[in-house]
């Protein structure tokens, strides 16, 4: 409805007004990071603990499979239902009732006696986890116009650096105090977060817009995918190259717990480091895509992914295949990822919240989908199976860029795009 958007418009004003008075030092910036790579760690957790959960709680393979989905389930949730909500209510009190709830969520998964409990709490910890997109539009909402690129590259950095250090950390402390010791770390560690958010976040004078409302909000998102191509081009793109990137790390730990290598938690915790390399891409791709290169990065970081399973099936016999094609494919996977989202957000800055919600939810979808397919391939075909599902994935998405580049403008648009979206 035009009147919605027109007070969701005034709402926008309002909040930058009263935002640009907060001083947003480096160090807020830090803690803004620091928060993302913490929050989104939670859904990463599990995939080094997949066998050794499995032990304890007496899962078959199959449901192994499920602690992976049903996190990133949980969190494809939370980007549809939570993340909008940045848009028309106080970040702030959004962020910190998010991660008080997280707490909860990660104290039921440290103590969950069955496997029931165990899904219920992970469920709920992927759906509370989305405060980390929250988290990244508050920072860009804090920053000045001249250093919000700056200041949103610094926070994305955090959550690189968070899903890489989660599975070394869960690794390394699941093999000194075992696996319940990293939930209950996290939920320590998320609570203290809690904290000091509350205490350093700049609080809104206005009083919470009503306006708008949520069911509203939920459609308009809906909307913005029904009249945007590039929106619905790219997070299809989004889907494919994570549900790759969720057959390899969902899965990875299976093999390299088995004959001949039998590795411990810490150490297949440790490849995740190996994939520093993605944070890279992050920053070459950023740039590329500000010299109007986006749908020729795209399609380089694509042939990459499917190639990079060409090394991943040799895993078997040799770690150092396995860590060219880890490197390999992160680097795609990051370049896709950072190159959706520079072109997404330009379509209407004014809707950032539900811009990045509706695409990850595809993110989501995608990972969802590659953690219960490899897992449960790996059970009845073994890790062949799976290298060809993973690269099933990527030769999609690089023969769906062959056949719509040419159609479709992927360059930024030149000048302001300040023309509301109007809910409806």
């Amino acid at each position: 409805m035009p009147c919605d958007s027109e007070a969701l418009t005034r709402r926008t004003e309002v909040r930058s007004r009263e935002d640009s008075s907060f001083d947003l030092t480096r160090g807020v910036v830090m803690l803004f990071a620091v928060a993302c790579g913490a929050s989104v760690a939670n859904v990463y957790f599990s995939q080094p603990l997949l066998v050794t959960i499995g032990h304890d709680l007496a899962m078959s393979p199959a449901l192994i499979g499920s602690v992976v989905t049903l996190t990133h389930v949980g969190y494809g949730l939370g980007l549809f239902f939570l993340v909008p909500l940045g848009d028309v209510i106080d970040r702030r009190r959004l962020v910190v009732a998010q991660l008080l709830l997280l707490v909860l969520a990660l104290a039921v998964v440290a103590t969950a006696p069955t496997a029931a409990v165990l899904l219920t709490g992970l469920a709920a910890t992927g759906l509370l986890a989305v405060v980390t997109q929250t988290l990244v539009a508050f920072a860009a909402s804090l920053a000045p116009a001249a250093r919000r690129g700056r200041v949103v590259g610094l926070v994305t950095s955090g959550v690189v650096i968070g899903i890489l250090l989660a599975r070394t950390a869960s690794g390394l402390m699941a093999d000194l105090a075992g696996w319940r010791s990293v939930y209950l770390a996290s939920a320590t560690l998320t609570a203290l977060l809690a904290l000091i958010l509350y205490r350093v976040l700049p609080r809104h004078s206005a009083a919470s817009p009503t306006s708008l409302r949520y069911g509203q909000l939920l459609r308009s998102t809906v909307t913005l995918f029904a009249r945007e191509r590039l929106l619905r081009l790219r997070a299809l793109f989004g889907l494919l190259v994570f549900a790759a990137f969720s057959t390899l790390w969902s899965s990875v730990a299976l093999p390299l717990s088995e004959a001949p290598y039998f590795l411990s938690h810490s150490a297949i915790g440790a490849l995740g480091l190996v994939g520093v390399v993605g944070a890279l891409a992050a920053t070459v791709a950023g740039r590329l895509n500000d010299r109007g290169l986006s749908r020729r990065t795209t399609g380089i970081a694509l042939a990459l992914l499917a190639a990079s399973w060409v090394p991943l099936a040799f895993t078997r016999s040799s770690l150092w295949a396995l860590v060219v094609g880890v490197i390999l494919l992160d680097l795609a996977v990051q370049a896709v990822h950072v190159t959706n989202q520079t072109l997404i957000y330009a379509l209407h800055p004014e809707a950032g919240s539900r811009l990045i919600g509706g695409y990850m939810v595809f993110y989501s979808i995608g990972s969802a989908t590659g953690a219960i397919a490899a897992t449960s391939l790996y059970t009845v075909a073994g890790w062949g199976a799976v290298c060809a599902l993973g690269a099933a994935f990527s030769c999609f998405g690089l023969a769906l860029w062959a056949f719509t580049r040419h159609d479709t403008q992927d360059s930024p648009p030149i000048g302001p795009t300040d023309q509301p979206f109007k809910a409806s």
